[in-house]
């Protein structure tokens, strides 16, 4: 696999639930540019004399899920799932119903990609529907748009990190503090002067002792 590039999307999970296969060509990260407040000066009619930032750019990813069984379908949309007398440890469910309130679906989503990285967004809202048409040549699905927002900690709303090495914070569904990561970015650099020098000082010693 090469890392170079984010390509293919391998699993979606939300809080730790692997949802199930997603529609081909349905997924798009939906990316939005920044926005800016262009100031222009009548003296100026070339260009604007200042550009204000507003806001950074964002992800807000749409989807469709076409295995709608019964837990994708309660994971995903909410509601009620309903079993059998008999299923006393509930494992098996015959049935499923939408919920009759407004329903936020919030919480940790993972995109898991097949060029081995995944996208970590700690504070996502799913927003659902159950759609698509009813014939022999497609199934019904899960329309999904996912709502990136600000962790309540105030932290990063979205990181990317290999997939086979996800940051220990991510087990509390948590990305990493950006001021840790440059202190440790900042430690390494001392690491590796020191270990320069050092290896500057064994020459000196070796070719004074000679």
């Amino acid at each position: 696999m090469n890392k170079n590039f984010m390509y293919g999307l391998g699993a979606v999970k939300y809080n730790d639930f692997v949802i199930g296969y997603i529609e081909k060509g349905s997924f798009d990260l939906n990316g939005q540019k920044p926005e800016a407040a262009k100031i222009e000066a009548e003296q100026a009619p070339g260009a604007p004399v200042l550009i204000i930032p507003q806001s950074n750019g964002s992800i807000a990813p749409t989807f469709n899920v076409i295995q709608t069984d019964y837990k994708n379908l309660h994971a995903m949309l909410g509601g009620t799932l309903h079993y059998a007398k008999e299923d006393s440890q509930k494992k098996n469910p015959i049935g499923w119903t939408a919920p009759q309130a407004a329903l936020l679906m919030q919480g940790p989503f993972e995109l898991e990609l097949v060029s081995g990285r995944s996208i970590l967004i700690p504070n996502g809202t799913l927003l659902s529907n159950l759609g698509g048409k009813l014939t022999l040549t497609e199934t019904a699905k899960i329309e999904c748009t996912l709502e990136v927002a600000m962790p309540e900690d105030g932290s990063q709303p979205y990181g990317v990190f290999d997939s086979e090495t996800l940051p220990e914070e991510w087990g509390e569904h948590k990305l990493p503090a950006a001021g840790a990561a440059a202190a440790a970015s900042v430690q390494s650099e001392e690491a590796t002067s020191k270990e320069t020098t050092s290896k500057e000082d064994s020459v000196w010693l070796t070719g004074w002792n000679n």
